[in-house]
């Protein structure tokens, strides 16, 4: 079965490629060796061509090794929305031989205090808005450096045809922090970068994922492991130079530091930048610049198509819309594909296999699928609790190796012994999501190990429910979600936003009722809610357990 697959495998490619061995910022010398002056990054008016690109990375480069003592191997934290400054410094992190940590541009004190601690991280950047979450540990020691940038120094005079937030063409102010340097400060030090020596093997990222219990874990990835993704998806894709990328997804989750920074400036492309999400401007810029990639979680492309107008915009370049993170809704998906001519490519990826690890050929796409694994890549389906092998169409665990995933977590040697595990003599990661694989070896997510509703000892799948009621046509989002309950334990609750058409006449007992004549009655939705909005991460994900915790703590 584990070769079922390989018969819709993309034509003319290896099953598995020769994995790169060189550094990140090797790609970013070679596009600027080739493309100098070809536009690296659009920011509203504002476009850097490659040459300015790799030198503004050099030049920071030289000042975190010179200005700031950062040596090879420390630790360099990454505190900032999307913006040119983003990319650049994580570079110059990269070109200085040192290691990325970046860190949600929402985390709090608490949150940051707790990634310093654990990285060992000593100097920062942040954008100026976010710098003051920072003030305390600059002030007691725990940071020594912090560049502050305003996203404003990289904003043009331009024609006012997408103009920015006031939040983002907010002017430069002085670091009002100790140990604050302003960015421009750091970049006119221009002081030359030592060689560079970081190779394949070497730590260059350290990205905290929450998991379901404790405290944040920094995985740990290296060149190699980010460049096995990035290339990967280059040559499944079919992905060129002349691609115009769409960089909206936050570039500190790994589908957005991939898909809108690794992967252009391995191809030497274009990508438009958003700093964060807006619709009506993402229709804007995608039309100007004719994007022709776009990269984002399933809840953002609902929204883009849902905005009034959305068929005034020209998207005629859009050849590639893909993404993962959750299941894109079959209504969706045919909506895509009926009136845009759009095949959405879904994939699959964790923060701990740097974002690609399974796709659907581009050829043989099947909905609601994760694709198959990609190159290198062996993924089983195994019982979560004795971790032995099971056959297709039973749903598992899915556990998997492959030239992507990370080496382990950062000084958690407990936390690797619960992630990792043998089998067949070879080492298994445990992604603590549940899923089946079909007799032509596709995959399928059922939902997370965690999220699993127990309704009268009947296994409920939140995600399979709430793809059932996107179907609904006065449904504009849903989120499923286990309350508790005295008779049967648990029972599962839809929290739904309606469609702006729909809010007069819709009622809770006919989508109910609705429900039950479309999946087994166990299934169905004991209790409907309809809300506002449903809350999102930066990524766009839902934040079905912090719905879940909320309801339960009222119960």
């Amino acid at each position: 079965m584990q070769q079922a697959h390989h018969r819709y495998w993309p034509k003319g490619l290896p099953l598995a490629i020769s994995q790169p061995q060189s550094s990140l910022y090797f790609n970013l010398e070679a596009s600027a060796t080739r493309y100098p002056a070809k536009p690296a990054i659009v920011f509203y008016d504002t476009t850097l061509d490659y040459a300015r690109l790799k030198r503004e990375v050099d030049a920071m480069a030289g000042y975190l090794q010179h200005g700031a003592g950062v040596k090879a191997g420390d630790r360099v934290l990454l505190f900032s929305q999307n913006c040119p400054q983003f990319i650049i410094a994580y570079y110059a992190i990269l070109r200085a031989d040192a290691v990325v940590v970046p860190v949600n541009a929402m985390s709090t004190p608490d949150e940051l205090a707790h990634y310093l601690q654990d990285s060992g991280a000593r100097v920062a950047f942040a954008a100026q808005e976010l710098a003051g979450r920072l003030a305390d540990f600059t002030r007691d020691g725990r940071l020594d450096r912090v560049i502050v940038h305003a996203y404003s120094d990289y904003l043009g005079p331009g024609d006012g045809a997408v103009a920015p937030p006031s939040e983002i063409a907010a002017p430069r102010r002085m670091p009002d922090i100790r140990g604050g340097v302003p960015w421009y400060g750091a970049m006119a030090v221009n002081a030359p970068p030592l060689p560079h020596r970081a190779r394949a093997q070497d730590l260059c990222l350290l990205p905290y994922t929450s998991g379901t219990t404790g405290r944040p874990k920094g995985c740990r990835h290296t060149h190699g492991t980010l460049a096995a993704a990035a290339t990967g998806s280059q040559l499944w894709r079919g992905l060129t130079s002349e691609a115009i990328i769409m960089g909206v997804a936050p570039m500190f989750h790994l589908l957005g530091m991939q898909n809108c920074m690794n992967l252009p400036i391995l191809l030497g492309a274009t990508v438009v930048l958003l700093p964060r999400w807006d619709r009506k401007v993402a229709a804007q810029l995608m039309a100007r610049h004719r994007v022709s990639v776009w990269a984002a979680a399933p809840a953002m492309i609902v929204d883009f198509f849902a905005q009034p107008g959305i068929d005034d915009y020209d998207l005629s370049a859009l050849a590639l819309l893909c993404g993962g993170g959750a299941p894109m809704p079959e209504a969706v998906a045919a909506m895509l594909a009926n009136r845009y001519g759009i095949v959405f490519n879904e994939a699959y990826g964790l923060t701990e296999s740097a974002s690609f690890l399974h796709c659907n050929p581009m050829h043989r796409n099947k909905r609601q699928c994760i694709g198959v694994p990609t190159f290198g890549v062996d993924t089983r389906v195994v019982d979560p609790a004795t971790l032995k092998e099971l056959p297709p169409g039973e749903t598992g665990e899915l556990v998997t190796r492959g030239a992507q995933i990370m080496q382990g977590y950062w000084n958690n040697p407990a936390a690797d012994d619960e992630a990792f595990f043998m089998l067949d003599g070879a080492r298994y990661f445990r992604t603590g999501d549940l899923g089946r694989v079909d007799e032509e070896g596709y995959f399928f997510i059922t939902d997370r190990l965690k999220r699993m509703i127990n309704a009268s000892g009947y296994k409920v799948w939140p995600a399979e429910v709430e793809n059932a009621l996107y179907e609904h046509p006065a449904v504009h989002e849903a989120c499923v979600i286990g309350v508790p309950d005295a008779c049967r334990g648990e029972t599962v609750k839809a929290l739904l936003v309606l469609r702006p058409e729909a809010r007069d006449a819709a009622r809770e007992d006919e989508v109910i009722a609705w429900a039950r004549e479309r999946m087994a009655a166990y299934k169905a939705p004991r209790i409907v809610e309809f809300v506002d909005a449903l809350p999102k991460s930066n990524t766009g994900k839902i934040l079905w357990r912090a719905l879940q915790e909320a309801q339960r703590a009222t119960a």
